[in-house]
């Protein structure tokens, strides 16, 4: 069984049309045992008519609501209720083309050892369709190192076997935002991740309640991500390649909140750049 995941907060306008991509995928049409599902809507606190639009489906949807307490409370409660063998995750204001699911489970079924796949991606952004730049380039396989720049590893195009939530645990609370890109890290530490280079879902942004638009300085949780992966068993060359992740991230934000005038926050990550860089040359020492 798959069991997929929507997680909303006020999406009503968004949400029918996510709901309905997933019920209209072409492997649940067929009668095959393999491909049975269940669908969870996990409402975090919404107080539009997400529950009406919900139950309209009937009993095809499972409707849970919690109050609000974040994107991650809200997947890690569908990863509780979930029973099925396959996870996947939709974001709300994001479509499935109708073989995403079938094509994912053909790849499984073939690469017994897989145990997360992705798919390519296309962009709307505010109704108009947007390329990716080069550095949002999809790979496959090994890719620890191409996590670390941004997260690769939408939610949206992953399907994923249940057992990689015991091995690397579920998403962190402590993160309003990058709990994607936190989780991506620690999944492509463990495991292969494989792609299909086709584009099976449809991502829609440009719209201002996304997170992306309420938190500036996204790269300041995706610090935060970077020194949790320091916990991690890496490979020596591994931690080299989080340190200089960080360090560079840090830049980033040293140089916007100077411009920010806020230069209390800007000697934070000043500190932050001097701490790794030695950590670094101490390691190089040590011959590690």
């Amino acid at each position: 069984m798959v069991s997929v995941i929507i997680p909303t907060h006020n999406r009503a306008s968004f949400l029918k049309e996510a709901i309905q991509s997933v019920l209209d995928q072409d492997c649940f049409i067929s009668s095959d045992p393999a491909y049975s599902f269940e669908l969870l809507i996990i409402d975090d606190g919404s107080t539009d008519n997400t529950k009406e639009i919900v139950e309209a489906f009937g009993d095809r949807v499972k409707y849970h609501h919690q109050g609000n307490k974040g994107i991650s409370a809200a997947r890690n409660l569908g990863l509780r209720l979930a029973k099925g063998d396959y996870i996947a995750f939709l974001d709300s204001d994001d479509l499935w083309t109708k073989e995403k699911l079938r094509m994912q489970m053909n790849l499984m079924e073939f690469l017994p050892g897989a145990e997360v796949c992705y798919t390519e991606e296309t962009w709307i952004r505010k109704g108009i369709r947007v390329n990716p730049k080069k550095k949002h380039q999809k790979h496959s396989g090994w890719i620890f190192d191409k996590v670390l720049p941004l997260c690769l590893l939408s939610l949206s195009s992953a399907l994923i076997r249940r057992e990689i939530f015991e091995e690397v645990g579920h998403f962190d609370k402590e993160l309003p935002v990058c709990e994607d890109y936190d989780f991506g890290i620690r999944v492509a530490h463990k495991f292969p991740v494989y792609l299909i280079s086709r584009p099976l879902i449809i991502k829609r942004g440009g719209h201002p309640d996304q997170l992306s638009k309420k938190y500036w300085g996204m790269d300041r949780f995706r610090i935060k991500a970077l020194e949790k992966a320091l916990n991690l068993r890496l490979t020596p060359h591994q931690e080299k390649l989080v340190r200089q992740e960080i360090v560079k991230k840090c830049r980033i934000l040293v140089k916007g909140f100077g411009i920010r005038g806020n230069q209390e926050e800007a000697r934070k990550y000043l500190s932050l750049i001097e701490k790794h860089e030695l950590e670094s040359v101490d390691e190089k020492r040590e011959g590690k």
